[in-house]
C-alpha cells in the first residue's frame, strides 16, 4: 500500500508568509523554512514581528483569501488521488490552510494550530511532534504504508529521505546542490510521472 505525502506551500500553493509580507509591506516576513530550518525559532520570530506591528489572524486570513493554488496544482492533485492515496503534510496552521484546501478540492492535510486571543492576536502555536513530517511518514510506515514524498524546503528533507521514493519540487538551487541524490522537478507533469513510476 502506498501513500504520497506532499508539502503544501511552494509545492501546491504560494508561500503564505511571502504573500503576507508583500501585502503588509514587512519584508522581514519573507523568511521561510527555505531560509530557516528551525521552525520553532522561525515562528517565534514571526509572532514577535506581528505583535510589533499590531497585526493578527484577521489580517493574515484576509491575504490568504486572495491566494489561489499554483497553476496546475489542483489538476495534479486530482490526477494523483485518482491513482493512489495522498495526504498533505504541512507546517502551516489549520487557520491558514482551510480556505486553500477548499480551492484544492478538500484533500487531507496534517498541520499545526495557532493559539489566538479573543481580540485576534496570535499569541502562540501548537506544533505536532518534531520533526513533524518525518514522524508522520514514520507513523504511516509503522502501519504498513510505503511512503513517497515530495517538498521544496529543509523541513521536507526528512520525509523525502525516509520514503521509498522522494523528490524535490521547485526547490532552491542551494538545496538541490546540497542534495544532488534527490531527483528534482519543476513541472507537475514530471513530478506526477515520477510518482507513478515509484508506485
Amino acid at each position: 500500500m502506498n501513500i504520497v505525502c506532499l508539502d503544501m506551500e511552494g509545492v501546491l500553493v504560494p508561500e503564505i508568509w511571502i504573500a503576507f509580507s508583500e501585502a503588509s509591506g514587512i519584508p522581514e516576513l519573507k523568511r521561510t523554512t527555505r531560509d530557516e530550518p528551525d521552525y520553532n525559532k522561525l515562528m517565534n520570530w514571526r509572532l514577535d514581528i506581528l505583535a510589533e506591528h499590531g497585526l493578527g489572524l484577521k489580517e493574515i486570513q484576509d491575504v490568504i483569501s486572495t491566494i489561489d493554488p499554483l497553476p496546475g496544482a489542483k489538476e495534479f492533485l486530482d490526477e494523483l488521488r485518482s491513482v493512489t492515496q495522498a495526504v498533505i503534510l504541512s507546517d502551516t496552521f489549520e487557520q491558514f490552510a482551510t480556505p486553500l484546501m477548499k480551492k484544492l478540492g478538500w484533500p487531507s492535510i496534517f498541520c499545526n494550530s495557532l493559539e489566538v486571543a479573543p481580540d485576534g492576536r496570535v499569541t502562540g502555536f501548537k506544533l505536532r511532534p518534531q520533526p513533524t513530517k518525518l514522524k508522520t511518514v514514520q507513523a504511516f510506515q509503522s502501519i504498513g504504508y510505503d511512503t513517497i514524498a515530495s517538498g521544496d524546503s529543509y523541513n521536507d528533507l526528512g520525509m523525502i529521505q525516509a520514503s521509498k521514493a522522494g523528490f524535490l519540487f521547485r526547490s532552491t538551487e542551494q538545496i538541490k546542490k546540497d542534495y544532488p541524490d534527490i531527483p528534482a522537478f519543476e513541472e507537475f507533469d514530471d513530478l506526477l510521472a515520477a510518482i507513478k513510476a515509484a508506485l
